[in-house]
């Protein structure tokens, strides 16, 4: 960092000294001599359009940036121009004679970071630049954007100092925002990471409170984290079998927490520790994107990564098949059980497998095989169960009664009196005599982290499934006005409005209930098996990827994880009609009834999944439907319009998210 003013003072050979030496100490960058040219060119390109611009000329004492990390993403920004309060996003391409989409967006990325993130910056003009030293033309602007960060300028070296002067022309047009860059500098800079990001940076080696955004969210995560922990050494200490209930409001980051947890270097030692799922695409998803990372940053092979972090995150089902058969003791001595409350229940553990057991009564019975000690850390998300045979809390309840009430119990408040977080259901009705139950306050996460643009998006969705429609339109105006939503009838108006705003490579993708089986006709086929790997990680220009707005995920694909920004498409499987939710079944030809309290929940459920993955905004596609066609009448759909309408959520063509 210095002022842009010293740093044209400064020698070519004095930069790239310093560079070098903060380099080496950070261990940054392995291919000393490649790098160091590329500063060269990167100084002398820097340099030259500086001292040719006007840029110097605004606020002298304003200051640049070199290798400038973006925490979230794990890079650097090549350099950063701090100029009356605008921020100036500057990606060098050495050699390059042209603007791939790549580079672009790569830029796009650190800008946004940097408006979503970094407390400075947020509502300042941020441009992002990009430089492709040999390119012999210049982009004054790729796409126009009316939010705080611009459309990417580029540029060659020779005219980097007329885009310069251009973007900050253009970002100052309402009057400069003055900012030392010293007080730019010091801003505090909290990501919030999808589970994919998150899991990417744990197995690096980062910690939660480097991931995520909110400091209350770093030190709830931390809490729990060091609650958990101390029941597994109090379990330890005791030589006794513990089990350990983490619960928390939707998007709180159970999921984080218990990574965090499994990963934590307390448990490194003979690698006691191991996360567990039966969400199959959540593991394969995690699994996928934790190799590709491993394999880029260290070149490994792909299928070597993947072999090496098979372990780190495992499928529960998996898990219990190879212990069932046989009577040892698992290696590991503690276990992270992610969505506890889907766990099987009997009659599908039979069912799929032939076990005389459910899941809950199986992990217990094979951790319990443990000599000494052993813990299982079970993680709680309360309405998430959306398949038949998913036992919920009371099995792990049932199962502790009848046969393990030696066993050490640690739960929240929470979970002890039965909140929203948990549907409200409680582990035991009561306390059965001899189990000894320990509360601790740390052991629920309180703030919701996934959404960093709307805290209340949980609160909102569930007035909506409620039935609850002047509650929900409140929360829009008090509490939602910087998260967009929007409602259309029409299909290629959603996709435009997602398109629209999609930016770097943030995701955005199309999802809609298993149950809606007829929305078939418009060309989205619910009932095949999605790629989910490549669905979620491959970049916006494979038509595999979610970013196509091809396919559409079922609430099997996306729950555990989340998008950017979401089309819902809503089914004829839940209507609204005559001020209450209907439930439906299509089989074979035709519509039925669903009757069953228990699949009614299942079907309430998989809408509270769909309506609350999208991080930055969401539209709800409504089918018109279709006169002619009586598995899809308009009246199927049009209840659904107005109610969404009544709940505050604008129609896409003529309200303030258009």
């Amino acid at each position: 960092m210095a002022s842009i003013q010293e740093f044209l003072s400064h020698s070519q050979d004095e930069i790239i000294g310093c560079l070098s030496r903060a380099s080496a100490h950070e261990g940054f960058f392995q291919q000393v001599h490649a790098q160091t040219r590329a500063w060269e060119v990167q100084l002398e390109c820097l340099r030259a359009g500086l001292r040719s611009s006007q840029v110097t000329r605004v606020l002298p004492s304003d200051a640049l940036f070199l290798e400038f990390p973006i925490p979230r993403r794990g890079k650097r920004a090549d350099a950063i121009i701090l100029s009356a309060g605008v921020v100036l996003v500057l990606e060098f391409k050495v050699g390059a004679s042209n603007f791939t989409r790549e580079a672009r967006l790569q830029v796009e990325d650190y800008a946004l970071d940097l408006g979503d993130f970094h407390a400075p910056s947020a509502g300042r003009p941020i441009v992002p630049i990009l430089v492709a030293t040999e390119a012999v033309s210049h982009v004054a602007r790729s796409g126009f954007h009316l939010s705080p960060v611009r459309g990417v300028h580029c540029t060659g070296a020779m005219h980097l100092a007329q885009t310069l002067e251009n973007a900050l022309e253009e970002a100052l047009r309402d009057g400069p925002l003055p900012i030392s860059g010293r007080a730019w500098h010091n801003g505090e800079y909290r990501p919030t990471p999808t589970i994919v990001e998150a899991a990417r940076s744990l197995y690096a080696g980062q910690n939660v409170r480097e991931i995520s955004r909110s400091e209350a969210g770093a030190q709830n995560l931390t809490r729990t984290t060091e609650a958990a922990l101390s029941a597994v050494s109090h379990c330890a200490a005791n030589r006794r079998k513990g089990i350990c209930f983490i619960t928390g409001v939707p998007g709180a980051g159970k999921t984080l927490a218990g990574l965090n947890i499994v990963h934590n270097p307390v448990l490194h030692e003979g690698d006691l520790g191991v996360f567990l799922s039966g969400n199959g695409p959540l593991v394969k998803v995690l699994r996928e994107a934790l190799a590709r990372d491993k394999a880029s940053r260290t070149g490994a092979t792909l299928g070597e990564a993947r072999r090496e972090v098979a372990t780190f995150v495992q499928n529960v089902h998996h898990y219990l098949d190879e212990y069932h058969g046989s009577d040892s003791a698992p290696v590991d001595k503690v276990v992270v059980f992610d969505e506890a409350q889907r766990a099987w229940n009997q009659a599908q553990s039979a069912r799929k497998f032939h076990r005389e057991f459910s899941e809950p009564e199986m992990m217990l019975r094979i951790m319990d095989r443990h000599e000494d000690w052993g813990v299982i850390i079970a993680l709680v998300g309360g309405g998430q169960e959306i398949n038949t045979g998913e036992a919920g809390l009371r099995e792990w309840g049932r199962a502790l009664a009848a046969g393990f009430p030696r066993w050490m119990v640690f739960v929240s408040h929470e979970l002890a009196a039965g909140h929203q977080s948990t549907a409200g259901d409680t582990l035991f009705e009561e306390i059965p005599t001899g189990i000894s139950v320990h509360e601790h306050a740390d052991l629920h996460l309180r703030v919701p982290v996934r959404t960093y643009r709307a805290e209340w998006l949980a609160q909102f969705v569930e007035h909506i499934l409620q039935g609850e429609p002047s509650q929900a339109r409140a929360l829009v105006g008090q509490h939602l006005q910087a998260y967009p939503m929007a409602m259309t009838r029409d299909l290629s108006q959603a996709r435009r409005w997602v398109r629209a705003r999609q930016r770097g490579t943030r995701r955005s993708g199309l999802v809609a209930s298993s149950g809606a089986r007829r929305i078939k006709p418009y060309g989205l086929q619910v009932a095949a098996e999605l790629d989910a790997c490549s669905w979620f990680l491959n970049s916006a220009w494979d038509v595999r990827s979610s970013c196509y707005l091809e396919d559409a995920a079922t609430e099997f694909s996306i729950q555990g994880l989340e998008l950017d920004w979401a089309c819902v498409c809503w089914g004829a499987d839940f209507r609204r009609s005559r001020a209450s939710w209907q439930y439906r079944a299509f089989r074979g030809t035709e519509w039925q009834a669903v009757r069953s309290q228990e699949r009614q929940r299942y079907i309430l459920n998989k809408y509270r999944v769909l309506l609350t993955r999208a991080r930055e905004g969401m539209i709800i596609w409504v089918p018109p439907g279709g006169a002619e066609d009586p598995t899809r009448l308009p009246e199927f759909y049009d209840g659904v319009a107005e109610y969404l309408e009544e709940c505050g959520i604008w129609r896409a063509e003529a309200g303030p998210s258009a």
